[in-house]
């Protein structure tokens, strides 16, 4: 139940060129880059619901339970299936244009997003 709770992002690596990669548009990258991006988990054993609010108020909800095929959704609403799973405490699922994995490390939810050579790291704190 680690990941359970609300998070606040506190630091962002590589957003700008990982954004730019995905394609995303200039002025939505500027309006978050500052961003204190809310997540909110909620973990009932290996059933997870995922909920990211954005900096236009967009929210983008994901329920999965680990390692079942589920339907997702990106937060430009391009929808998929994926299975997420779980190794060493750490999630792990494969987006359409990257991977992402997410792990508590010191108290912190640290999210990873990988395409190609270029990383976001994502460090957040429990509110």
């Amino acid at each position: 139940m680690a990941f359970a709770g609300k998070w606040e992002t506190e630091s962002q690596e590589g957003y700008d060129e990982f954004c730019k990669l995905l394609g995303i548009p200039d002025d939505i990258i500027e309006k978050g880059r500052d961003y204190k991006l809310i997540t909110e988990v909620t973990q009932n054993g290996n059933d997870f619901s995922w909920t990211q609010v954005y900096p236009t108020n967009a929210k983008v909800t994901n329920k999965f339970t680990i390692g079942k095929e589920c339907d997702m959704e990106t937060i430009g609403g391009k929808k998929f299936k994926a299975t997420v799973s779980m190794e060493g405490g750490k999630l792990s699922v494969t987006f359409p244009n990257y991977h992402h994995t997410s792990e508590i490390s010191g108290g912190k939810l640290i999210e990873i997003s990988k395409a190609g050579s270029v990383v976001l790291k994502r460090t957040s704190k429990k509110l």
